[in-house]
């Protein structure tokens, strides 16, 4: 009997503990600017969870044995801030962090290793902990509404705004999924017989701190909205859209929605002016 209940106890302990998703950044001595490589690693994990249903995560930082112990409390209190900065330039939902805490040093005999050197080492870190929604939350339904197509092909006035449904960018990064193409396809073919509409392409970007703008990624500048909207200019150039009817401008995060934070991170058209046809005499 004792067996039995030893193992049910083990199998929910693996099976909670499978629910949880962890990462760790190393540090150099008394920094807490994060090394290139780990950045780089960070940014990985960044990408493999930004698909998940997210329920909270948690973030932790330690020093190693040296220094005092205000002194470590702080240093590992900046090293916990500075993964968050991460989260949140990358479009990341700061909703769900729910911890950033400084835990001080880390005691030598925690890691079972000789290498005295190796052991500080690992010591300096911060630990991510994510805890997905198992199983994923069922996302509610959002009432049918003309299609973007159907909305540039109709009746528009100056001021209108249409979002670009269904163009989709990678989390930090500015280039367009294979998808997106395709839907941009069709409303490059709408914009090149609408000869009669000149427009603003606006980027927008979800989750930074106030009115800032998200980094991109590929070029690790603070400019992912207006990277984004001058892709979209691009594009729709390349497809035969007149570059003297198209603006293009990054909005940063001035107007969030207010809804799931992922649908901030959007492109709009806004109408500057719509030509009339010159009347026959």
């Amino acid at each position: 009997m004792k067996a039995l209940l030893l193992f049910i106890t083990l199998s929910f302990q693996l099976a909670f503990a499978q629910k949880e998703i962890k990462h760790q950044v190393y540090f150099l001595t008394d920094q807490y600017e994060i090394p290139e490589t780990e950045e780089s690693r960070l940014l990985l994990f960044l990408s493999e969870i930004e698909n998940m249903d997210i329920k909270k995560v948690s973030i932790y930082g330690f020093c190693d044995d040296r220094g005092s112990d205000s002194y470590n409390m702080v240093l590992s209190q900046q090293r916990a801030d500075a993964i968050k900065t991460v989260f949140s330039n990358n479009e990341f939902d700061e909703s769900v962090i729910t911890n950033v805490d400084g835990k001080g040093e880390i005691l030598l005999n925690v890691v079972n290793d000789k290498d005295l050197y190796k052991i500080r080492g690992l010591n300096r870190k911060v630990e991510i902990i994510v805890q997905p929604y198992d199983p994923p939350r069922v996302k509610v339904e959002q009432p049918k509404k003309e299609t973007t197509e159907e909305l540039l092909s109709g009746e528009l006035k100056e001021g209108d705004k249409i979002k670009l449904e269904n163009i989709l960018f990678r989390t930090g990064y500015s280039y367009l999924t294979k998808q997106s193409k395709a839907v941009l396809d069709n409303i490059a073919e709408i914009l090149v017989k609408r000869t009669d509409v000149y427009f603003t392409i606006e980027g927008h970007v979800c989750c930074t701190h106030g009115t800032r703008d998200a980094i991109d990624r590929k070029t690790k500048k603070r400019n992912l909205s207006l990277a984004r909207a001058k892709t979209v200019y691009d594009y729709l150039a390349d497809k035969g859209v007149k570059r003297y009817r198209m603006k293009f401008v990054g909005q940063k995060r001035k107007f969030p929605l207010g809804g799931e934070p992922e649908l901030d991170r959007r492109v709009e058209i806004v109408v500057t002016r719509i030509i009339k046809p010159k009347s026959s005499n």
